[in-house]
């Protein structure tokens, strides 16, 4: 099927649509020998695609994305919200699934990628990965109450949550900094875990998917991952 060249061009990772126009108008890019322009169209399956001489793939790069998700952003590809999503934050043309999600109200390590294996593998349960977390509580937890949460809480719909692993690792004014580690991701679990032990949730930031780590990223940054932290994750 045809489509504009500077489309191709991006889903095969050459460069942003924005980046594969300037290149056409530099004249670097050929279609079949023959000079590119702007608006042509050309079928990546059948015509020979060139940029600075080198033969570019039809077939889809596989990208992988660290992103630091802000509080007030949509952690998925689409949504009828008018408040953005994920993927507004990030410069890719093509597709991306976010792996992990996180509630609006919450921040952190989001997952970005096109490739669907494994994707389904971090997030399938029974493969267990854990998701690490710093959650501020409004007032510091007693022994009972990290208790509960280490062997797991029994939530409104009757769910018990998997144990986790918990502890403190400050204070601040008359609540506490905890350390939450996770091996499922039940819909706002952390919050409702808080809501029913009497620890209201002030803040959570995720800090680790599996092996892949959140760093020194800031709100609404995002970076792509580097091949030993992709090689980390397929294992």
């Amino acid at each position: 099927m045809e489509e504009r060249i500077q489309k191709i061009m991006a889903r095969a990772g050459v460069a942003s649509r924005r980046a594969s126009e300037k290149l056409i108008e530099q004249g670097l890019v050929t279609v079949n020998g023959q000079r590119a322009t702007l608006g042509m169209k050309a079928d990546p399956d059948k015509d020979l695609i060139e940029v600075k001489g080198e033969r570019i793939s039809a077939k889809e790069r596989l990208v992988y994305i660290a992103l630091n998700k802000p509080r007030g952003v949509i952690s998925a590809a689409k949504s009828p919200d008018p408040r953005p999503t994920v993927l507004d934050l990030v410069d890719h043309v093509g597709r991306l699934y976010p792996v992990g999600r996180l509630d609006i109200e919450s921040e952190g390590l989001i997952l970005l990628t096109n490739d669907g294996a494994m994707a389904q593998h971090l997030t399938h349960p029974r493969y267990g990965h854990e998701k690490e977390y710093t959650v501020l509580v409004a007032q510091r937890p007693d022994d009972k109450q990290l208790t509960a949460w280490r062997n797991g809480v029994v939530l409104e719909d009757g769910y018990r949550t998997k144990p986790v692993k918990v502890w403190i690792t400050g204070t601040k004014g008359k609540g506490a900094w905890l350390k939450v580690i996770l091996k499922e991701g039940r819909k706002r679990q952390i919050r409702e875990m808080g809501k029913l032990t009497g620890l209201p949730i002030v803040k959570i930031t995720r800090t680790r998917i599996a092996s892949l780590r959140l760093g020194n990223l800031k709100p609404r940054q995002w970076r792509h991952l580097t091949p030993d932290e992709i090689s980390e994750l397929k294992k």
